[in-house]
């Protein structure tokens, strides 16, 4: 058919909220997430610590139960701080392995195909754009951190009685508060990591690095430096998110002599460097002096 013959008629749909127009880049993100079976198969793997603390709070009245009744049980945890801190350190690890994963595939392909004045031609922000790329790994984390994390402590809570909620009260606090300060440090530097380098396997890399290489100088640092104060622990990320959740959880305001709230600052200096990377990358146009 001849261009002229055709008639060209504006788009009569349903036009998506300027409030919400940013959850279509996850609505598409989890589309292409969700075809990769290994990624699929390693998030489901992500919930096994999850069932397996469930059975162990099932088993512990369990056990009371058949001891009530004079029947041998096997002898499991006590459900406490020190187990629901370890199943926080191993959900935030997941966590941050499956930001690692993900995250550099949501803006390296967009900055490598010069797809970003494509993206930012349409009625999208550059703050809706980020927005929406961080809303799938929120999305993802939240899954497998805080909320079941706050499900578990609330069965624990119901078959213990409220004695043992007020006697662990600060579980919760450390369980939330904590994942959420984790989530969003390790999404916007993987993020920014993403938007930084255009080659995948690289960016992947350096989230890498920055777990398990700043953890070793951090430890180098403080053989050398032989000081009462160990701030090469505010390198480690992993002691640092520990740091937080027991300072939340517990109380405790410090660790080899470091303040817990030098850990938090840590963790929100690492997100604001994170944030001013996404700001000066994600742009309509690069300019190459």
């Amino acid at each position: 058919m001849a261009v002229y013959r055709q008639n060209y008629k504006p788009y009569q749909g349903a036009i998506t909220s300027p409030r919400w127009r940013f959850m279509i880049l996850p609505r598409y993100a989890f589309q292409s997430i969700f075809e990769s079976r290994p990624l699929v198969a390693f998030y489901v793997l992500c919930f096994v610590p999850l069932v397996i603390a469930a059975s162990l709070i099932y088993l512990q009245y369990s056990a009371e139960a058949l001891a009530s009744l004079r029947i041998r049980a096997l002898a499991v945890v006590e459900i406490d701080s020190v187990f629901f801190g370890a199943l926080f350190r191993i959900q935030t690890f997941l966590a941050f392995l499956l930001v690692t994963f993900i995250g550099p595939g949501l803006i390296t392909p967009d900055v490598a195909n010069n797809a970003l004045p494509l993206y930012l031609s349409k009625p999208l922000s550059r703050k809706e754009y980020v927005a929406g790329k961080l809303a799938v790994l929120i999305g993802m984390t939240s899954l497998i951190t805080w909320m079941p994390g706050l499900g578990l402590i609330g069965i624990q809570a119901d078959l213990a009685g409220p004695q043992w909620l007020s006697g662990h009260d600060g579980i919760a606090t450390g369980f939330f508060l904590g994942s959420w300060i984790w989530i969003m440090t390790v999404s916007l530097v993987s993020l920014a990591v993403s938007a930084w380098f255009k080659w995948r396997p690289v960016a992947a890399a350096s989230m890498l690095g920055l777990f398990f290489i700043a953890a070793g100088f951090g430890s180098v640092m403080n053989d050398m430096m032989q000081s009462d104060r160990e701030w090469g622990i505010l390198l480690n990320m992993s002691t640092v998110i520990a740091m937080i959740f027991d300072w939340f959880s517990e109380g405790v305001t410090e660790r080899g002599n470091v303040p817990s709230w030098a850990a938090l600052a840590a963790m929100g200096a690492l997100s604001a460097a994170s944030v001013f990377v996404l700001y000066r990358k994600i742009r309509a146009c690069e300019v190459i002096r």
